[in-house]
């Protein structure tokens, strides 16, 4: 399993639009964040989670030349506004929808931005079409199983992914956009390989966790590794990164990992 981590950031990342920097090393490439997104290969088979304002430059950045699934853990903004670029990827398939799975939030507010690109093809070529269904507990692909767990953030619920690759058995956990990881989550990431959680920032939000909160959610499933994620403009990396507890580090745009 390869996972590429196309954007760590927030709408608040780093450099943030008419604010200081804050104390962050903008020399430092670690701390030029966009927004949250990640590309999983599983036995072959292209995942793409979430689509960022951003996410053009992410896949021309990170060498993205293909997407079999697409998954939208919710319909925020900063992960919904950047998929009408899945068009040149509906292009490589042929010009043919791609499977779209998310919560029945997530698929209204599909339907609500893309009402042109709902359909099993383009209504033109070079147009985005998506197939959208809504997101089961365990979804079945080529290279292995994608688990689902809902996620608490603030007024909505987002999903959290637990990726299975059939053939190595690696498990990588992706909890992006949350304040809480119940029980049940902390049960479906048991024995993954390396975890992804949200950590907004040093100081409380009533929607993110806070970097304390994710190292004790990390704690407390205890892989081998875990990053964290989804930084606003508070946090520099090589000074926070130097504060985190042993396996526990903060991701950076560009990241790239093999399980």
């Amino acid at each position: 399993m390869e996972v590429i981590f196309l954007g760590t950031g927030t709408s608040q990342g780093v450099p943030m639009i008419a604010h200081e920097s804050d104390g962050c090393d903008l020399a430092n490439s670690k701390n030029w964040r966009t927004r949250s997104s990640i590309h999983v290969i599983m036995g072959g088979h292209r995942i793409q989670v979430d689509a960022s304002p951003e996410f053009r430059l992410q896949c021309i950045r990170n060498g993205i030349w293909d997407i079999d699934t697409f998954i939208l853990t919710h319909g925020h903004a900063d992960h919904v506004l950047g998929m009408d670029d899945l068009r040149r990827f509906c292009d490589r398939r042929g010009f043919s929808a791609i499977p779209v799975y998310s919560t029945a939030d997530g698929l209204k507010r599909v339907q609500q931005i893309y009402p042109y690109a709902i359909g099993d093809k383009p209504v033109s070529k070079g147009y985005a079409a998506f197939q959208i269904h809504e997101m089961p507990d365990v979804l079945e692909t080529p290279g292995g199983l994608v688990r689902s767990v809902l996620l608490e953030h603030g007024a909505i619920h987002v999903l959290g992914l637990v990726f299975e690759e059939k053939v190595t058995g690696a498990k990588f956990v992706y909890y992006n956009d949350c304040k809480v990881v119940g029980d049940d989550a902390l049960a479906l990431a048991a024995g993954a390989d390396i975890v992804t959680l949200d950590g907004l920032r040093p100081h409380p939000h009533p929607t993110h966790m806070t970097i304390d909160e994710a190292v004790e959610v990390a704690q407390k499933i205890n892989a081998p590794q875990s990053y964290l994620t989804h930084m606003t403009f508070c946090v520099d990396h090589e000074t926070w990164d130097a504060k985190l507890p042993r396996g526990i580090n903060l991701a950076w745009d560009g990241l790239r990992l093999t399980l």
